[in-house]
């Protein structure tokens, strides 16, 4: 008798639904304020984000031209295509704004050394791939000392508080 495959395949991400998700940079930055930007992908890379396969780890965005872009976003191959139509993984992705939210952008990275950080990768209600990007500016070795201090101490309030009831 035949065993029954028990493995299910991941469904694929649709609407409302996050990819990516960059909490190292909470960690390591003062995030001031958040941005949704379009963002111009190939075929295949649409692709393997609604398989939920995307690394915003290593991600930053940097001015070109006037445009908003995105390096080192990490979009794995698809792997159902061929070999004609796969993309470049570390691909530059150019990110859609508003004009003045991309002079607002530059302005502060020039004037105040604000840094734009990718936060999250997500696809929006009408099924979109929309990449949230944050002005921010880095955290001193202190700050995130006392942040992961905080971070420990709430978790051992919460253990013993659940321990005594």
């Amino acid at each position: 008798m035949a065993k029954k495959d028990t493995a299910r395949k991941k469904p694929m991400l649709s609407v409302n639904e996050t990819v990516a998700d960059n909490r190292k940079a909470r960690f390591e930055y003062h995030i001031e304020e958040r941005f949704e930007a379009g963002i111009v992908l190939h075929g295949t890379e649409v692709k393997s984000l609604r398989l939920g396969q995307c690394s915003l780890g290593e991600a930053f965005a940097d001015e070109k031209g006037g445009e908003i872009w995105v390096y080192n976003m990490h979009i794995p191959e698809y792997q159902q295509a061929g070999k004609h139509l796969q993309h470049d993984p570390k691909r530059p992705k150019k990110l859609i704004l508003h004009k003045k939210q991309v002079h607002k952008l530059m302005g502060a990275v020039n004037r105040d050394g604000y840094t734009i950080v990718p936060t999250r990768l997500y696809f929006n209600g009408r099924g979109m791939a929309k990449l949230e990007i944050a002005l921010a500016k880095g955290k001193k070795l202190h700050d995130k000392r006392a942040a992961t201090k905080d971070r420990e101490w709430n978790r051992e309030k919460s253990r013993t508080l659940r321990n005594q009831n």
